[in-house]
């Protein structure tokens, strides 16, 4: 069995952010945030504990994702959503977040530990290509409409 100080260290020296987060209620209060978390959000661990992680999306939160991830927190469920997130400086970055539930011996769900990592690069590429794209068509578009002849009479 790994042994506490192993598994701090572990954790501490992940590079993805890791979070455990307890339900009381509504909420789910972050109750540990590592050394990730702090670097990716600009938030120190102090700031974030006692904390729902909602304070992430600031006024960002009609996003279908979070809705998912609300879904699945009120269901038991593990789930991976990408969110938008806001830093504490109020740049925001693409969270890509993995929630899994933690159950006691008695099958009561005691935790959530959240896996979140920076996807900012993979999204803002995904969404050049999507625009690329799109100017490819309206250029193919374009093509086809100076290749068709005019019909006769047409000036």
């Amino acid at each position: 069995m790994i042994n506490a100080k192993l598994l701090q260290l572990v954790i501490d020296a992940s590079n993805d952010g890791i979070v455990v987060a307890e339900q009381e209620g509504e909420d789910n209060i972050l109750i540990y945030v590592n050394p990730a978390f702090e670097r990716m959000t600009g938030y120190t661990s102090l700031e974030m504990l006692y904390q729902d992680c909602r304070l992430l999306q600031g006024d960002d939160r009609d996003q279908p994702a979070r809705q998912r991830v609300r879904e699945a927190i009120d269901q038991g469920l593990a789930c991976r959503e990408v969110l938008r997130n806001h830093r504490k400086d109020g740049s925001f970055f693409w969270n890509e977040l993995s929630i899994t539930p933690v159950h006691n011996d008695s099958d009561q769900l005691m935790y959530y530990i959240g896996i979140q990592k920076d996807v900012s690069s993979e999204v803002e590429a995904q969404q050049r290509i999507v625009a690329l794209e799109q100017q490819v068509a309206a250029l193919q578009q374009r093509i086809v409409e100076l290749e068709t002849p005019a019909p006769p009479g047409a000036v």
